[in-house]
């Protein structure tokens, strides 16, 4: 199949609006309209993730990491970075990266975390604000089903776990037809009172244009009247962390050693223990020491993340237990994530992970 075929797919349960300033998810090397009919994965890019997938006949590697962050500037070999992209280049290999917009979807990196910890009634921590929109479209009172039905067909009106959602007002709607105009309804130059449903409905900002082209091939009128809205609302099921429940309560020290068997971690950094029973427990992959006040806020016991450094160990204050295991630790299952998630929708396309470990991190024990 064309490589856009998959990276659309990918794109399309994380959408790439959702990943973070700093990021550089999405095609890094290669055309869109490239022939693949394998692909690895991997967490990171590295030469021998390219070696890997050169001896694997490989096509493209799907990682979680973008091997490019900044822009280069030099492509002569000097740095590691430069070598994988020259590498992949000479074997015809693109790159792909799905990175902190797997991480923003309830269904991505943070949920397999939750999963493999058997944390249960999970829900992002931190959500995102601002990627929320709303349409508001007047339609003809016999049209108006036919219009919000192909509005939530393009992903409109979902709140939470609630689909087709829509605040519908009658009323009546003037306009006179120009010289130039071929009138659904009334005829040219005569005013037209028309009664007509106001349908409005929000949206994830990244399906803007799947929804108006739906409104603009079910709305009847030649000159569709429609308003779009941004909003500040979160939106509950995109953002940053997850947190949720243990089945039953455990003490600190067992969930730690859980914590450390289930997540294969060389070494867990911990703060000062509690004497309390550990019941709600947040989660972040990777780097999640910006969630802190957030995991505080919603009452965890523990912070399960990574990355924190020496200083911010303070800021826990006993008010819960960070748990910090690492950054490729947390992350690893996201490799099995993907290849779960392109199995599942390409069951004839060929779908390996690496048998490279890229953890750079190694511990004595």
């Amino acid at each position: 199949m064309k490589l856009h075929e998959l990276t659309n797919y990918l794109e399309s349960l994380a959408p790439l609006a959702y990943q973070e300033d700093y990021d550089n998810s999405g095609l890094i090397v290669g055309h869109p309209d490239k022939e693949i009919n394998q692909a690895l994965v991997s967490l990171d890019c590295t030469e021998a993730v390219v070696d890997d997938a050169i001896a694997k006949d490989c096509q493209v590697i799907i990682s979680h990491h973008p091997i490019v962050f900044k822009g280069l500037k030099k492509l002569n070999g000097k740095t590691y970075v430069e070598r994988v992209i020259e590498k992949a280049i000479k074997n015809n290999i693109a790159i792909y990266a799905i990175h902190t917009n797997l991480d923003a979807v309830a269904h991505g990196v943070n949920a397999r975390i939750c999963e493999t910890l058997g944390i249960t009634d999970c829900r992002i921590l931190a959500p995102k604000h601002g990627i929320l929109k709303k349409l508001v479209t007047y339609v003809p009172v016999n049209y108006a089903d036919k219009v919000r039905a192909a509005l939530f067909a393009a992903g409109a009106g979902q709140i939470g776990n609630y689909s087709e959602c829509s605040f519908n007002t009658e009323g009546i709607g003037t306009f006179k037809a120009g010289e130039n105009t071929d009138p659904f309804i009334g005829q040219k130059g005569i005013t037209q009172n028309e009664p007509e449903v106001k349908i409005e409905t929000v949206y994830p900002a990244s399906l803007e244009s799947k929804i108006l082209v739906a409104l603009f091939m079910e709305h009847p009128y030649e000159e569709v009247a429609y308003d779009l809205y941004p909003l500040t609302n979160q939106y509950p099921t995109v953002g940053s962390g997850m947190i949720g429940e243990l089945a039953e309560p455990m003490s600190e020290l067992d969930f730690l050693q859980m914590v450390k068997y289930k997540m294969n971690a060389g070494a867990i950094r911990y703060t000062k223990l509690r004497n309390k029973s550990v019941k709600r427990v947040a989660v972040c992959g990777g780097s999640g020491s910006f969630l802190l006040k957030n995991a505080i806020g919603a009452g965890a016991d523990v912070f399960v993340t990574a990355d924190f450094k020496y200083h911010e160990f303070f800021d826990a204050e006993e008010k819960l237990v960070i748990a910090d295991i690492g950054h490729f630790e947390s992350e690893q299952f996201t490799q099995n994530l993907i290849v779960e998630i392109i199995k599942k929708k390409f069951v004839n396309f060929a779908v390996r992970l690496t048998e490279v470990n890229t953890n750079p991190i190694k511990y004595l024990i």
